[in-house]
């Protein structure tokens, strides 16, 4: 009788464990963002959306910000952007220094 619970439970734990499995998975597919065709596009352009304008292109992301568009694509490459911020922690960190040893400083008199 144990052992046939114990299966049971097990059973029930992997059920809910795979439905929470397949709609964290179904969140994150391709599924969840639809994109309109040509016409649908220009259809939709005649009627103002409440949530901004969108660009025409996207109309779910779960997550989004209504009215939010592409990035830039001229911005900084990934190694770009990681070195800038490498450098303003160096910057910020020796800046922080200095601070603590002029505090430092202006207590010892």
């Amino acid at each position: 009788m144990k052992y046939v619970f114990g299966l049971l439970s097990l059973v029930v734990v992997l059920a809910i464990v795979s439905s929470l499995m397949k709609t964290q998975l179904h969140a994150l597919n391709g599924s969840s963002v639809t994109r309109a065709s040509a016409a649908a596009a220009a259809a939709a352009q005649d009627e103002p959306r409440a949530g901004g304008d969108r660009d025409g292109a996207t109309y779910a992301i779960p997550g989004g910000v209504p009215g939010a568009v592409a990035g830039v694509s001229n911005a900084l490459t990934v190694p770009q952007q990681s070195q800038n911020l490498q450098q303003l922690a160096r910057d910020r960190t020796t800046q922080a220094l200095q601070k603590g040893m002029a505090r430092n400083a202006g207590a010892d008199r």
